[in-house]
């Protein structure tokens, strides 16, 4: 039976696994995952779970990866600089929402052209003003995107736009048709658009994941996990990343059935940057029929149902002034934790901690420290930015030593927008250290990190904390809380419900049962499988507070490099066939329109063109034994006491296990 390794590349942890065949996990190992270049981690993992299982590199026949990469980057606001162009739409980008708030500050283009329902031209595409355009972003944007007006009824615009940004610029272009067949021009242009700011990283982290398994003496072929849990050859990965959104959680779900073989269940999967939550329905991950939704954004990938929340053990620990009482929120951004970078920088972080808890007067800055990501794209800096760039250099540094001036707290916030610069601070990790329930990286350095924060004055003028034991117990409670909050707002959403209930006065009061003249009960009436490296150090008592089953497998801290080997390979083609007149039946095909008198002879078409591409697709991506589906959504409408055929969608899938190198 051949061996199989599986790599997720976590926010904090890049985990590996050997497994024989999809019978048993062989050896499991962790490695800290490596933000400036993540194929160090991947190597560091990969070598280790090698040397525990005296397992040979030659015996690999395939290996997987599942990544967070392209969800982090999303959550935080990261990724490289895109343009838009925006081809024959009514409204501009900046009146869209959601396309607004997904553009920002990058540079968009708004032509003249775009298509029909029918698939005719609507107006001839400007490519004047697109060539003055692409000569004026040459260079300052990391990739392009296109969106056009019914692009997926009749891709022409689209493809030459692309034609020629390739021509001109040389750099990667994500046309919205090849990323959906669905229709919804601006949410086909959010997703475009953020496909081309991930092309970079993913296109990095790929190609060097291959590098170091080939230098590793691994010459099995790459797959990458998809949004949906399904497989994919590392060229499409490369192509359309924008599919690997979900991609760690995605491959969570389907190590959760592995390893548990629950049937319905929550699923969350907490990791460093964020808490992950699913619905196991019969045994398979619900989809989103609405598309993958990561923090603000609402995309057309299709991808599991899933709730992803800025919430982890490696969340940045926030004060709350508001109230007599003070208290602390957490995240949505992930920082490096004290502890962490204390244990790869000593000589900086250690003496800086006993400097500051020395002194007398808190500092606003206290417990926080900046360093640059070595190898970060600079593209597109300011020159503020740029400065205090340069300023930083290679080194750990105090925040408040870096900082000169307030107006300089905006160009730092772009940095770590940008994925530039990372911060440090105050994390749940630093307070498990404390508490003792983790002794990975330096106590001392968590300690000290407690005593700073808890210095704070609440608007009683008392300290927000008097001792690093109280103050880690305060935030390892509010992870709690919030982990809480995140598992009913999944219920209610399961149930029908607005998932803003889940923090309404009496589903708290339910959940916290204070007594009183009024009883209310509240909780989860399904269990929560737990996932993560530190499920099991935070997740007992999220079971008690919901008052529901929580089981924590002993894998559970590798399920997602466990569900990155276990997963098919399926490809999906959809087409659509409408009526631009009684008796006319026009395909919409990616080289054209075509047009039948005769139904029956338009489906027979797109079915035969749809097969053909599923298969060569799939076959691409490596999969071989394959099964095909097919199916037809025929839409008709009464017409004088007749039926008239509307439209009609196809969708073809085709899935298999992935080819076994021999």
């Amino acid at each position: 039976m051949s061996i199989l390794l599986g790599v997720d590349t976590g926010g904090t942890y890049t985990d590996a696994v050997l497994m024989r065949g999809e019978e048993a996990v062989i050896a499991r190992a962790k490695a800290l995952t490596t933000r400036g270049d993540l194929a160090i981690g991947v190597g560091a993992a990969v070598r280790a779970v090698l040397a525990s299982s005296g397992v040979a590199a030659e015996e690999i026949g395939l290996a997987s990866l599942s990544t967070t990469l392209a969800t982090n980057a999303l959550v935080e606001g990261q990724g490289g600089r895109g343009a838009l162009i925006y081809v024959g739409f009514d409204t501009v980008p900046a009146d869209t929402p959601g396309l607004a708030e997904a553009l920002g500050d990058d540079p968009v283009c708004v032509l003249a052209g775009g298509h029909r329902h029918d698939g005719s031209a609507a107006a001839v595409l400007d490519e004047a003003a697109l060539l003055s355009f692409l000569e004026a972003q040459r260079g300052a944007v990391s990739g392009f995107a296109v969106a056009a007006q019914f692009a997926t009824r009749n891709p022409a615009h689209e493809q030459r736009v692309a034609q020629l940004v390739r021509e001109i610029t040389g750099a990667p272009i994500s046309a919205s048709h090849q990323l959906s067949s669905k229709l919804g021009g601006p949410k086909r242009a959010v997703t475009a658009l953020l496909n081309a700011r991930l092309i970079g990283m993913i296109d990095t982290l790929i190609g060097r994941a291959q590098d170091v398994l080939a230098t590793l003496g691994i010459s099995a072929p790459l797959m990458v996990v998809r949004g949906d849990g399904a497989l994919m050859s590392a060229a499409q990965a490369r192509a359309r990343p924008i599919e690997t959104i979900l991609s760690g959680p995605a491959a969570s779900i389907v190590g959760a059935r592995w390893l548990t073989g629950a049937t319905h269940a929550l699923v969350s999967d907490i990791g460093g940057t964020t808490t992950d939550v699913a619905m196991l329905r019969d045994g398979r991950p619900a989809i989103d029929p609405m598309g993958a939704q990561v923090g603000q954004h609402r995309t057309m990938v299709e991808a599991v149902a899933m709730r992803t929340t800025g919430l982890g053990g490696d969340s940045e620990v926030h004060f709350v002034a508001e109230g007599l009482t003070g208290g602390v929120t957490l995240g949505p951004r992930r920082v490096v934790p004290v502890s962490l970078l204390a244990h790869e920088a000593p000589d900086v972080v250690l003496p800086a901690l006993e400097a500051q808890a020395r002194s007398t007067l808190p500092g606003e800055m206290d417990g926080r420290f900046v360093r640059a990501v070595p190898g970060a794209r600079r593209e597109g800096l300011g020159p503020r930015e740029a400065a205090l760039l340069d300023r930083i250099g290679d080194a750990v540094h105090p925040l408040g030593d870096v900082l000169r001036a307030r107006v300089e707290i905006g160009a730092l916030r772009r940095l770590v927008s940008r994925g530039v610069v990372q911060l440090s601070a105050l994390t749940p990790s630093d307070a498990a250290h404390v508490l003792g329930a983790l002794d990975t990286w330096d106590a001392r350095a968590a300690e000290l990190a407690c005593h700073l924060f808890g210095r704070r004055r609440t608007g009683a003028g008392d300290l927000l904390s008097p001792d690093p034991e109280r103050m880690a117990q305060m935030v390892v409670d509010q992870l709690t809380r919030q982990t809480a909050v995140v598992l009913l707002q999944a219920g209610l959403a399961e149930d029908g419900l607005p998932s803003d209930l889940a923090e309404h006065v009496l589903m708290q009061r339910g959940l916290a049962r204070p007594g009183g003249a009024v009883r209310v009960e509240t909780g989860l009436a399904v269990p929560v499988v737990g996932l993560g490296a530190s499920a099991r150090t935070y997740y007992p008592a999220v079971g008690a507070v919901l008052r529901t089953s929580m089981e924590l497998p002993e894998d559970g801290g590798v399920a997602n490099a466990i569900g990155a080997v276990v997963g098919r390979v399926t490809v999906r083609k959809s087409g659509t066939i409408t009526s631009p007149g009684e008796g006319q039946f026009r395909v919409h095909l990616p080289g054209g329109l075509e047009d039948f008198s005769d139904q029956d002879a338009a489906l027979e078409r797109l079915q035969l063109v749809l097969e053909d591409e599923a298969n060569t697709d799939a076959r691409s991506a490596g999969a071989e034994d394959v099964e095909m589906r097919v199916h037809r959504d025929i839409r008709t409408a009464q017409a004088e006491a007749r039926e008239v055929f509307v439209e009609a969608v196809l969708t073809i899938e085709v899935s298999g296990r992935p080819r076994v190198a021999g």
